[in-house]
This record gives C-alpha cells, sequence and structure tokens, in this order.
C-alpha cells in the first residue's frame, strides 16, 4: 500500500522561497524530503507559487539594497554600481623601460648572465676549481 500523500502548505512554502530559502532547507522545515519537494515542485500550481515568491523575494532585496545605497552605504553602492551598472575595478600591471619606452628583453644576454653567476657560485662551492672539466674558463666573460 502506498504512503498516504503529503499536505504541503502553500502559504509556507511561499514564505520560505520568498526569503530564498534552498530546496533542502525548505524541505527540511516541512518536514519532508529533497526528492519530494522536487517531484512537487513539478506541478504546475507549487512551480508557479514557488516563481512568484523566488521574484517578490529577490524584489526585496534589490528594494532593500538602493535603500542602503540611497542612504550611503558605500559598500551597497559599489555592488550595485558593478553588478547592475556594468562598472568595473581595472588594475594595469604595465611595466616600461626607460622614458615610458617598452622593455628591452634580450634572452640570451638573460642567459649569459644567468650562466656567469651560476659559475661563480660553482666556483666559491669548489674552493680553486678555475677551470671547467673541459678545461675552459667557466663562464663568458664578455657578456
Amino acid at each position: 500500500m502506498a504512503r498516504p500523500r503529503v499536505k504541503i502548505d502553500l502559504t509556507e512554502l511561499e514564505k520560505l522561497y520568498g526569503m530564498q530559502c534552498t530546496d533542502e532547507e525548505v524541505a527540511g522545515f516541512l518536514g519532508i524530503s529533497t526528492r519530494t519537494l522536487t517531484r512537487r515542485k513539478q506541478v504546475k500550481k507549487t512551480a508557479e507559487v514557488i516563481d512568484r515568491a523566488k521574484a517578490k523575494g529577490r524584489v526585496s532585496v534589490r528594494r532593500a539594497l538602493f535603500r542602503l545605497a540611497a542612504s550611503g552605504n558605500v559598500a551597497a553602492a559599489i555592488f550595485l554600481a558593478k553588478n547592475l551598472l556594468g562598472m568595473r575595478d581595472v588594475v594595469s600591471n604595465e611595466h616600461s623601460g626607460p622614458e615610458g619606452g617598452p622593455l628591452q628583453l634580450s634572452m640570451v644576454e638573460a642567459l649569459h648572465q644567468r650562466r656567469n653567476r651560476l659559475a661563480g657560485l660553482r666556483k666559491l662551492a669548489v674552493g680553486n676549481g678555475s677551470e671547467a672539466p673541459n678545461g675552459e674558463p667557466e663562464g663568458r666573460r664578455d657578456a
């Protein structure tokens, strides 16, 4: 025998969804499973009540946010400007060379400098190793 159908109070449902509650919170409050709630949301009347309640809740939140911004709340004003007006913070991370010109990058030069630094460190570590294993002086001196 099937279980008796659970009665869901649409007025309570509207209040909960108006407060933007999640399905889990609504189901917990009403004492039903989320699966039951999901099935009931497929009923046209229930779906309409939920959609209307969510829309009213969003309008209520927006109204409160506008009130805060109008009363001088800077954070609320910034939030509205970014989300409704599409404004955004722009951070520029540009690097420039001498007198604002482009940076001159030479990978060859950078690699020569790095090799010379490593050669110097190797000399310090070895002690007196002025020559590399192949018999040539370590590091490039003209770089």
